[in-house]
């Protein structure tokens, strides 16, 4: 999943609560029995913030006694390069994988089966977040952090609205873009036609599969009247947008035209907030973070659960020496340190804790456990590769196509996508 998000939580200069000191086991008292060995982990550009990496490194030295190298990786072209390196006869130790590409590595043979750690270390973690890291009924990776979506909204504009409270309903939301509509002259939500992830959280809400086994293959459900439901309320949502029917959220960049300052909300990641306030520091006092309401109050809508889980290379031969690392590093003590630091959702909500004081990450936390992915199977890849066919579907939708022709417009693209060799 590709994001700034350890800098821009800096931008936006939020700060946080304290770490929580809970109860996994993250250090020894000099246990030397890997002396002389270097366990070498892969990770992401912006994952591993500096203070969490030098007590991660101290407890692990300390603890074992071998030394930790860490490679960090830019995500342009990180699949490919993680998909060689699993193949060889010297691969890295410990790797970062984006939690969605986890099942198409473990389908290869290419990670190490640590089912054995999730009973010793990951009894209480988080079912949604951890989903993505068990394939074919085997925990294949260790689940480290989760990010999502919540509605950035200014508050002056709302205000000048005379909206006092925050809705914590999807009408009320609707409600509330309404009155921006009729009593301002800012644009009450920035909704561009092809917002996918918030269109899969959406999916998610609504329980709706994009894919349905067939012939023994994986073939496109797009066609599902609950996808048609999905669908209809982000065409509700778009319908106070001025934003283009063809483009996403990233062209122009979302929280660029919200730095403006004439936008009521925006969808988005915490991090999207801190771009804005870096285009416009101006705009920093108005800027605010709601939960995304769902159909009632007691029950958030759906989310897409971006994130990154550890795994161990199977072609590694340090596997005792890996999964020491990772029993510290997911260690309650760690887990809560990252949140803290880095803003992002822990593997427990235990931990959430930790997230106190940073406004974006508290606001995104309730989403987590009615949270989901896109579909886990290692064929889905190839379907969001640019022009994803459910992007195309989601236009042609909103210029006036029926749900059931957008989706048969497309179903073809889709399949043949899902039929490729992975």
């Amino acid at each position: 999943m590709k994001r700034g998000l350890i800098a821009a939580v800096g931008v936006a200069a939020l700060t946080v609560g304290a770490a929580g000191c809970g109860s996994g086991d993250e250090g020894g008292s000099g246990a030397d029995g890997f002396k002389g060995e270097t366990l070498t982990l892969w990770a992401m550009d912006g994952s591993t913030p500096k203070q969490w990496e030098k007590d991660v490194r101290k407890a692990f030295e300390k603890k074992t006694g071998a030394k930790l190298k860490l490679e960090v990786q830019q995500w342009n072209g990180i699949q490919q390069k993680i998909t060689t390196a699993l193949s060889e006869s010297d691969p890295p130790d410990v790797i970062e994988v984006g939690n969605t590409q986890t099942p198409a590595y473990a389908k290869t043979g290419g990670l190490a089966d640590l089912s054995d750690l999730k009973k010793s270390v990951g009894a209480d973690w988080t079912e949604s977040i951890n989903k993505s890291a068990v394939y074919d009924g085997k925990q294949y990776a260790a689940p480290w952090f989760a990010v999502n979506r919540t509605v950035v909204y200014n508050k002056k504009i709302w205000a000048d609205a005379g909206i006092k409270d925050t809705p914590k309903t999807r009408d009320e939301f609707f409600d509330a873009l309404e009155t921006i509509e009729k009593k301002t002259d800012a644009e009450p939500i920035y909704m561009p036609g092809q917002n996918w992830y918030f269109f899969d959280g959406l999916l998610i809400g609504k329980d709706a599969d994009l894919v349905k086994k067939q012939g023994g293959k994986w073939v496109s459900n797009l066609d599902d009247p609950k996808v048609g439901e999905a669908m209809e309320v982000y065409k509700k949502y778009a319908s106070y947008s001025e934003a283009p029917k063809d483009k996403d959220e990233a062209t122009p960049q979302q929280a660029e035209v919200f730095a403006k300052g004439k936008t009521g909300a925006f969808i988005g990641m915490g991090w999207e907030a801190a771009t804005a306030i870096e285009a416009n520091p101006d705009i920093e006092k108005d800027v605010g973070y709601f939960t995304i309401p769902g159909e009632t109050a007691d029950k958030p809508e759906g989310v897409f659960l971006g994130g990154s889980n550890l795994a161990v290379a199977a072609g590694s031969e340090k596997q005792e020496l890996a999964k020491e690392f990772l029993k510290i590093a997911m260690s309650d003590k760690f887990e809560g340190a990252l949140a803290k630091e880095g803003g992002v959702i822990p593997n427990k909500q235990s931990l959430e804790s930790n997230l106190k004081g940073n406004a974006a990450a508290e606001a995104a936390a309730p989403s987590v456990p009615g949270g989901g992915l896109t579909p886990l199977i290692p064929e889905w890849a190839a379907v969001e590769n640019p022009p994803n066919p459910i992007k195309t579907y989601m236009t042609a939708v909103l210029k006036g196509k029926s749900h059931a022709a957008a989706a048969k417009a497309v179903e073809g693209e889709f399949n043949k996508r899902l039929a490729q060799k992975q």
